[in-house]
């Protein structure tokens, strides 16, 4: 037989009675605290795995209707690209998993007068919070530092079988006619020395990057100008540039023809691709060497950097989120405005989701830094937060 909520409180009642008789310097009840992280970690991992199964839904019907013209391509393939998403989508839906979970929670404890009896023991608003902001911060940690290089791996298998079977070219590697810029260091000629490397042409055949029409210039620490070679056609093989019929033009000498040029690289076919691949496909501990690889190489890293903070911001947004659903589910029934309280809730968690979309859109096109962009939607989601708190608990 389910208790009721008048057997709940009178236990609620009958725990805070005995901390404060045997423990009377703890000012919070442990196994209140243990209780209230327990309810909120249920809802909020209930409302975490409701929100991934729908969106896997709607993902796994996205990908049958693009098969629909691929008759040779079975249903069991496009079942393995839709789970191999689904760590992704945990992520995804984690800050909106905690926000509408949270607010089951409170708003569940708040009708049955659990969380009233508590804040009439004495017990404020910020201290029953702990625990819940406590769980909801170490569940982003975790997302952060363990699905993330989960989610990165199968998100980087699953590209991979979408563009084998699923699309109709390939990606930005795989098209010919394709220019290539890039940087990297060269200290042959010079100590601190680097490489400018354009090739008009690029295209890939057995793992290597063919590239014809190619100019390297030569620089010193100073970016002076030491050699310019002219070479019709090269690859990327094992870490090393081979250049053939390469031509050493240097300032105030005539044309000189040195054959074979070979160029050490810590550049590798399988970096290139991942610099135009997506940054989902990179976790958070591979993305600081990778972003600076691409910045000594030349290529745009303004996306890997906003994936990065925003990795690093998700643990604070989904503590932030917490906060906010107690904000909005805490107002006792009989003050009234129960309902409406809980839809400005939702409403302001995807007012959130779209001021962070919107940051990001400005973080992607430079018009803001990336950490700025990162880490503005959470800082706004505290401030409110805590301002809903401090008028709910101090008026």
């Amino acid at each position: 037989m389910n208790s009721s909520p008048l057997s709940r409180i009178s236990g609620i009642l009958g725990t805070l009675r005995l901390v404060r008789s045997n423990e009377p310097h703890v000012g919070f009840s442990t196994t209140l605290a243990i209780y209230i992280a327990r309810h909120f970690m249920l809802s909020t991992m209930a409302m975490i795995c409701a929100l991934t199964g729908l969106v896997s839904l709607f993902d796994f019907i996205d990908l049958l209707r693009r098969t629909a013209t691929r008759p040779n391509v079975p249903t069991t393939l496009v079942l393995e690209i839709a789970a191999l998403h689904i760590p992704y989508y945990v992520m995804y839906v984690l800050p909106f998993g905690m926000l509408l979970g949270g607010i089951v929670c409170f708003s569940r404890l708040t009708r049955s007068s659990e969380l009233i009896v508590a804040r009439a023991a004495g017990i404020s608003a910020w201290q029953f919070l702990a625990s819940p902001l406590a769980c909801a911060l170490f569940t982003g940690l975790l997302t952060t530092t363990g699905i993330s290089a989960l989610s990165s791996a199968m998100y980087r298998q699953a590209e991979i079988l979408d563009q084998t079977y699923l699309r109709t070219g390939g990606g930005p590697m795989t098209m010919s006619g394709g220019a290539l810029w890039l940087r990297q260091s060269d200290e042959s000629l010079a100590p601190h020395g680097v490489a400018i490397i354009h090739a008009r042409d690029m295209h890939m055949a057995n793992n290597t990057i063919n590239v014809s029409d190619v100019t390297i210039f030569r620089l010193d620490d100073h970016d002076h100008l030491l050699m310019r070679v002219e070479t019709p056609q090269g690859f990327l093989a094992k870490k090393e540039w081979h250049f053939q019929d390469a031509m050493n033009l240097k300032p105030d000498h005539f044309p000189v023809k040195i054959g074979q040029l070979i160029l050490p690289s810590d550049l590798t076919v399988e970096r290139i691709q991942e610099s135009f691949a997506s940054p989902d496909t990179l976790s958070v501990w591979t993305l600081p060497g990778f972003i600076a690889l691409l910045q000594r190489s030349g290529f745009p890293s303004i996306r890997h950097r906003l994936h990065f903070q925003s990795l690093l911001a998700l643990p604070i947004l989904a503590g932030t989120m917490a906060l906010v659903s107690a904000g909005f589910s805490m107002r006792p029934a009989r003050r009234g405005g129960v309902a409406r309280m809980l839809g400005s809730g939702i409403a302001a968690g995807f007012a959130l989701f779209t001021v962070s979309k919107v940051a990001e859109q400005f973080g992607r096109s430079g018009a803001l830094p990336p950490v700025l962009a990162a880490w503005a939607p959470t800082g706004a989601g505290l401030c409110l937060a805590v301002a809903l708190l401090l008028h709910m608990e101090d008026g």
